[in-house]
């Protein structure tokens, strides 16, 4: 018996193969692939599928999925801190870009009920690929990230307005504050049910579970949570997404999250790619070409409209003009909610002929634009940052340098309060080391400074805030921080302003390692590499391996498997234990700049100690290590000396080792 369904299951996955392997080796997102095979198989296209409805069933569980998947990485602790960026970051970005809409449709011919509807269409973004393009970036817990997140929360839930309103635009009528008042009796029970599940039901559902270890078991459970929650918000009138979401956010306050969260992951991935797929397959490649130019003006328009009144909402909430861009460039583009919505016009009138092809055709490029977009939205924000503005603009409005504080001296500065910088400053604080915080968050920062912490907002990529944090006098510097882009450029504007602190960044990767070490950053914490440290010691430690043997083990793998540290002796690391002894003494790396005066020249003429006060320790070429070189060795380009003295005299010798 031929199963039409399977046939085109077969097919999608076939040509997505073909395809996604062609996008990889030009460099191009796998999103853009999966969209690129939807117009490819679809009506519009060679028209190779023929269960277009079924498709857009799979489709709707790979967002069910996905949503899911955040929701376990979210926490309901996460969530509550971020509902300032929710319910006023939302509602501003909704509002406002529906007015904007509103406007720009009635200048063009639209009565008032179609220009509303068009506002609707364009004020929501598409969660599906936004949540899933940071979430491969690692950023969901950054500032730009979370808040992307918020918005996203709040488009999620306004759509179900959104749905109800729709027939009045079309002049139907009904009761629709009864309809408002049962909804959000709905939507109260829907909290009050997330919240008992989180605290009492789901815990000891999978406990129970759990402990017959049976992975079939747990696993099917963990579906019918997933499922069972979004069809309860689904039947309520609220998004399956949002349900599945909630759902996620249930599962992330038990212990067994991490597992749920491996168990799901490979359906997600298959599931989502289907809903990239029918997202490809609306595009009518034929009407693209009938008028590309405008098609393609409008886009732009759209992108630049959304990205300016996301970033304006951010900007509003008191963050920093680089998280702005950055969240208004994740959210520059059409989303899949607005094609469900969509649906809705058309039964009333509201969109049809070529205005709904222009919306299609508009939605999947802007859509297929995405993931270029928000890869190069940090190099955007940095050209835009270069520009001259106002300075409260450029570090946010919560950033207020105060008069007359006290100068801080050989103090630590933490860079980022996450979980890495919180237990840092409690260290710092039982070994009474002096130590300032620097957070984007502003409700933390609120938080945090009634409690009497050291804490300041700012965006740690701009000088001014470094400056505020008193960078020049300070002894070390951690970056702990989810955002890549912005990591590489604090530690790139740390080592500007001060060339001789002891530079420590925190990242998720090996392979980011090389760059920050580059840039300045004296260590470089993997987190992958860290954890696989920590969990061979506790097999080792299990068999009864001694500690002094564990020890020398991971002396070992650490000194081999750190890129940048790979051919360095396993006593230099000692040596920068002098700086805690003896406060006055500095141990630096400096790097021999292609137009350095040092090039070329030999240490005996250099005399660092003679003119300068400095020593030489060892010397870094070619992935070796010269102790002790003599005074006949000759200095070249992308040398790395290793210099031991007194601050003062660290910092005369700077210029030496620059380009002139």
């Amino acid at each position: 018996m031929e199963i039409p369904l399977l046939n085109d299951i077969v097919i999608i996955f076939g040509l997505s193969i073909i395809v996604l392997y062609i996008c990889h080796r030009f460099q191009i997102p796998s999103i853009v692939g999966f969209l690129l095979t939807g117009i490819l198989a679809g009506p519009h296209g060679l028209g190779l599928i023929k269960a277009l409805h079924e498709v857009e069933l799979l489709a709707e569980v790979g967002v069910v999925l996905l949503l899911f998947t955040i929701g376990i990485e979210f926490s309901l602790k996460s969530l509550l801190q971020i509902k300032k960026s929710v319910l006023l970051g939302g509602s501003l970005q909704v509002t406002l870009t529906l007015i904007a809409a509103f406007f720009i449709a009635s200048h063009f011919g639209q009565d008032f009920g179609q220009a509303v509807f068009i506002g609707f269409l364009a004020a929501l973004s598409s969660t599906a690929i936004v949540l899933k393009l940071i979430q491969e970036r690692a950023e969901v817990d950054s500032p730009h990230g979370r808040t992307t997140l918020a918005v996203l929360i709040y488009q999620d839930v306004i759509i179900v307005p959104m749905i109800l309103f729709t027939p009045l635009l079309a002049g139907a009528t009904g009761n629709l504050g009864e309809t408002f008042l049962i909804l959000s009796a709905k939507g109260i029970g829907v909290i009050a049910l997330v919240i008992l599940s989180a605290r009492w039901i789901v815990p000891q559902v999978l406990y129970q579970i759990a402990r017959t270890r049976n992975r079939e078991l747990f696993l099917l459970s963990v579906v019918v949570i997933c499922l069972a929650v979004a069809w309860i918000t689904s039947s309520m009138g609220l998004s399956l997404a949002l349900g599945a979401f909630l759902a996620g956010l249930i599962i992330s306050e038990s212990e067994y999250s991490h597992q749920a969260l491996g168990n799901i992951l490979p359906f997600r991935d298959v599931f989502t790619s289907f809903f990239f797929v029918s997202i490809g397959m609306l595009l009518d490649v034929g009407y693209l070409f009938q008028q590309p130019l405008l098609i393609l003006l409008i886009a732009i328009a759209v992108l630049a409209l959304k990205t300016i009144i996301a970033g304006f909402a951010t900007i509003l909430l008191g963050f920093p003009l680089r998280t702005g861009i950055l969240v208004g460039l994740g959210l520059s583009q059409i989303g899949e909610f607005s094609f469900i919505l969509s649906k809705t016009g058309i039964e009333h009138g509201l969109l049809a002929g070529d205005v709904y092809q222009m919306f299609l055709s508009v939605s999947v490029l802007t859509m297929a634009a995405t993931p270029f977009i928000i890869a190069a939205a940090p190099r955007m924000a940095d050209i835009v940052l270069r520009l001259p503005m106002p300075k409260k603009l450029r570090d946010g409005f919560y950033f207020s340098p105060s008069t007359g504080k006290t100068r801080k001296n050989d103090h630590l500065i933490i860079i980022g309060f996450g979980v890495n910088g919180r237990n840092l400053a409690q260290a710092a604080r039982s070994g009474n080391i002096p130590y300032v915080i620097i957070e984007m968050n502003p409700e933390v920062v609120r938080k945090q400074s009634a409690k009497g912490e050291a804490i300041s907002f700012g965006d740690a990529t701009q000088e001014a805030v470094l400056k505020h944090a008193d960078i020049e006098d300070a002894r070390i510097v951690v970056v702990a921080i989810n955002d890549p882009a912005a990591t590489r450029r604090i530690t790139e504007c740390v080592r500007k302003l001060n060339a001789t602190v002891h530079l420590i960044v925190r990242t998720r990767y090996v392979q980011e390692m090389q760059p920050l070490h580059e840039l300045g950053a004296n260590e470089v914490i993997p987190e992958e590499f860290e954890t696989s440290v920590e969990i061979f010691t506790r097999v080792l430690a299990k068999y009864l391996i001694p500690r002094d043997e564990i020890d020398k083990f991971i002396a070992k793998v650490r000194l081999d498997d750190y890129e940048m540290l790979r051919s360095l002796s396993p006593k230099s690391s000692s040596l920068s234990d002098l700086k805690f002894q003896f406060p006055d003494i500095e141990i630096s790396t400096f790097r021999v700049e292609e137009r350095s005066p040092l090039v070329g020249k030999s240490l005996a003429q250099i005399q660092l100690r003679k003119k300068y006060g400095v020593t030489l320790l060892a010397l870094h070429r070619n992935s070796k290590i010269v102790s002790n070189p003599g005074g006949a060795f000759t200095t070249c380009a992308n040398d790395v000396f290793f210099v031991l003295g007194q601050q003062d005299e660290i910092a005369s010798v700077t210029g030496l080792f620059r380009n002139i």
